[in-house]
């Protein structure tokens, strides 16, 4: 933790001494009429949509552990049977037959996983407030709160509200330019059912439970309290509603707690909790308070920043940028986006919470699509893609703490189900940590979640170096490969050892003749558990130990399938060569060997890295906007900027029907007017994806080299990124003119080999140290390497560029510096 302070530091000056002077925030002229155009706060445990309507202002408000249901796990017992009959199906070419079975006999019968629930809802009232103009409503990326302002008369009128990372409570202040002016009522609503509100002192009190579902009695017990601190007037507190009159300026302080501990325990004291944040909150000041919120968000998010040129469209609100983006090229608001993404890691995954959910921690729903789980198969594993590159290591505890929990309660599904050691996770878990198969057959019979997300685990690794976390998380990787060594079988017509019954999320085949996904060694879960098994053997040889185990899984490896390339080039999505070219489904799962697995490579493996290309071609460009932002960071694995760029375009994009949260439209995806991403309706891993697109266009870092601007998109000529962090512990600072470095800076927390790879040859006597007046240079390849290096490219007419190759042998603590 010390050195994160330090080098948190360290990067904060940095940022100060740059060109960053940048405000990055989301504004708009008139209130949000729906929830897609309110305005997202959040500390990572309370999340609160900001609406804005000066005469009824309207607070959605949520609280992490709001979840319907109680403890619980689904494993079907009835699968362990019947999983010989559903593989010697598939093997046969029944698979309809397979799928059919599957849905009966090994999908949970009653439990599908429980729904992410809100609190409930805050209405301010102010009477005389719907005549106004100079409307401002706006956003703060630099520090994490929302203002309100309109002028009725000649008063000046601002709301301030604050998800206080330092209190736990949520604040809005209310502000007037004349004295006497601040009156109101305020109160609660909530769609729950079983609910009470009532006045305790001088407090309004929501006591609630949340909801049934699927038969499964809700059992979570939630409380929110509400207090105003006024500076003159007269505050009533009764029957439920908090009237404020004629006050100089007021507070409104809003605490919500629940009686949950952990997946199985729900034993707290909901009322204690919310008495005691709201009690703290109010002993502080509120300068006091806001301030303490801005160090703790400063801390995370100053520590990167991105900067793509002057703010050229000032005068134009958010809504009409996004609607603009393509024509205008607007390149302060896709830096704004990229920032946009950081806020809502920061603002949904904090230290000791929840993880990110498929709508981070903002529901307005008691029924949410798709339940607002986590869904496996790619969703909450996007949701982490910009953690370590950008920055935000720590915002994976509640990831981290997610994966622990399910390879426990994976045990039991792995045992019941597959009558197997180790633990599985299908394609879906909730707050209770279920881990059997859920819904259809069809997206649900997909074993390989635990393999993917122990990649984040070995990810955390590779960039910070942390030992005593491998060390720690090592047997949770191991027992997810004991799963699959004591599960795959051999396939008859290769003899390739694979996973069956899978399939590729969430897809039909030509085998099935398009009317089942259900199949066996799908190229997706070969790669999962390829990158499983070298994890497990990597950590075992980085800890000095289970060398037998090792040497096991490394023939395990030599009996899977390989990566296929097909008759048109494509990179085959199954083990048969069934894609059709046409096919534009939103899923691209074969490619996560190209991304975020590093098993394709432009120089190490061309042909693949060709057949990935072709088979990204032909799946086409725009989808729902969580796979767009997938393809971003495609397209920049593919080296290709402009066609990256060409995506964040796509996925901004405004949003045509302001009403396609609620269902009614299930057009293609794109942008809502308050940037979150339309799936549609909003899912946040689009955010996400494409803010970890965004920065592998600028950097990347596998192979063993550190890529400087491998997919720089014309557009973005001049710019300046500061603190990407590189697997092996490097930080990376660039700025570029004209398309070339012309700055750039490498901290190295751990020390080591850095390999640095460009397109561009650093001028003069490249990078020197910056610490202790060392000016000798780095060892240079001029570029003889490289060349070699991309002839067979060349042969595969993949037209790669020729890169400079530079060696830094750094130590721990050292900073090397370029200067252009």
């Amino acid at each position: 933790m010390k050195k994160i302070k330090i080098l948190a530091a360290l990067l904060g000056l940095l940022a100060c001494s740059s060109i960053y002077a940048s405000k990055y925030r989301l504004w708009y002229d008139k209130p949000a009429e729906v929830w897609t155009e309110a305005l997202p706060l959040g500390n990572g445990r309370l999340g609160a949509m900001v609406y804005g309507n000066p005469a009824v202002e309207h607070i959605q408000l949520n609280e992490e552990t709001i979840w319907a249901g109680q403890p619980n796990n689904n494993a079907n017992p009835e699968a362990k049977a019947n999983l010989p009959i559903i593989r010697k199906l598939i093997f046969d070419g029944k698979y309809e037959e397979a799928q059919n079975l599957a849905n009966e006999k090994v999908m949970s019968s009653t439990n599908h996983g429980m729904p992410y629930q809100p609190f409930g809802d805050l209405y301010i009232s102010f009477p005389g407030h719907s005549q106004y103009k100079n409307y401002i409503r706006e956003l703060s990326l630099d520090s994490a709160l929302t203002i309100v302002k309109y002028t009725i008369g000649d008063v000046e009128y601002q709301r301030e509200t604050i998800t206080n990372f330092a209190t736990q409570v949520i604040t809005v202040k209310l502000t007037a330019s004349k004295p006497g002016m601040i009156t109101f009522n305020a109160n609660f609503i909530t769609p729950h059912q079983d609910i009470v509100i009532k006045t305790l002192g001088d407090n309004v009190v929501l006591d609630g439970i949340a909801g049934q579902h699927e038969g499964l009695k809700g059992k979570i017990r939630f409380e929110g309290r509400m207090a105003v601190r006024n500076n003159g007037g007269k505050m009533v507190c009764k029957d439920g509603i908090m009237s404020v009159n004629n006050a100089d300026e007021a507070v409104i302080y809003v605490s919500i707690a629940t009686n949950f501990v952990n997946y199985k325990n729900i034993s707290a004291d909901e009322k204690v909790r919310a008495k005691s944040y709201i009690d703290s909150a109010m002993a502080i000041d509120y300068q006091t308070a806001k301030n303490k919120h801005e160090d703790i968000f400063h801390k995370y998010m100053d520590r990167t920043s991105l900067y793509l040129g002057e703010d050229k469209f000032a005068n134009l609100t958010t809504d009409a940028r996004i609607a603009g983006f393509a024509k205008n090229n607007d390149n302060y608001l896709a830096a704004t986006y990229f920032t946009f993404g950081r806020y809502l890691l920061i603002c949904c995954s904090q230290p000791g919470g929840q993880p990110a959910n498929l709508q981070g921690i903002w529901n307005d729903k008691m029924l949410p699509s798709w339940d607002s789980k986590y869904t496996t198969n790619i969703n909450l594993e996007m949701n982490y893609w910009p953690a370590e590159v950008t920055n935000l290591t720590e915002l994976n505890g509640p990831l981290f703490s997610l994966i622990d929990d399910v390879s426990k309660t994976g045990h039991d599904a792995a045992r019941i189900m597959y009558g197997a050691d180790g633990w599985v996770l299908h394609h879906n878990t909730d707050i209770w940590r279920i881990t059997g198969a859920v819904d259809h057959a069809a997206s649900g019979m997909w074993q390989t979640g635990a393999a993917w997300l122990c990649r984040h685990l070995w990810e955390h690794y590779l960039y910070t170096g942390d030992k005593d976390f491998l060390h720690n998380v090592y047997p949770t990787m191991k027992e997810a490969a004991l799963f699959f060594d004591q599960t795959m079988v051999k396939e008859p017509k290769h003899g390739w050892l694979v996973v069956c019954p899978d399939l590729s999320p969430e897809n039909v085949h030509a085998g099935s003749n398009h009317k089942a996904t259900i199949a066996a060694g799908v190229t997706m879960d070969n790669e999962l558990v390829s990158d499983l098994f070298h994890e497990v053997i990597a950590s075992a040889g980085i800890l000095n130990t289970d060398n037998d185990l090792a040497s096991h899984y490394k023939q395990l490896l030599t009996q899977m399938p390989p990566m296929q390339i097909g008759h048109w080039g494509q990179l085959q999505e199954w083990m048969e060569d069934w894609d059709d070219p046409t096919d534009t489904h939103r899923h691209v799962s074969h490619l996560y060997g190209l991304y975020p697995s590093n098993q394709i490579s432009p120089y190490r493996t061309p042909q693949l890295f060709d057949a990935a290309r072709t088979s990204l071609v032909h799946r086409g460009d725009e989808s729902t906007g969580w796979s767009m932002g997938w393809k971003v960071c495609f397209w920049a694995r593919l080296l290709d900027g402009n066609h990256a760029y060409k995506l964040i375009a796509d996925q901004l994009k405004l949003s045509d029907d302001k009403f396609v949260a609620y269902g009614t439209n299930k057009k293609g995806g794109g942008t809502y007017a308050n940037m979150f991403d339309a799936h549609p309706p909003f899912q946040i891993d689009g955010n996400f994806g494409c803010t970890a697109g965004i920065a592998e266009m600028l950097m990347q870092s596998y192979d063993g080299y550190i890529y400087l601007l491998p997919a720089l998109p014309d557009v973005w000529q001049d710019g300046s990124v500061r603190g990407l962090v590189a697997r092996g512990g490097f930080f990376i600072d660039i700025d570029w003119k004209g398309g070339r470095i012309n700055h750039l800076r490498v901290y190295s927390e751990k020390g080591g080999n850095c390999r640095l790879r460009s397109v561009v040859k650093l001028k003069g006597k490249g990078l020197k140290k910056a610490v202790g007046g060392n000016s000798n240079p780095l060892y240079d390849v001029p570029g003889n390497a490289s060349i070699l290096i991309n002839k067979e490219a060349k042969l595969n007419k993949l037209k790669l560029p020729n890169t400079y190759l530079y060696d830094l042998k750094t130590k721990a603590g050292e900073v090397w510096e370029y200067n252009d």
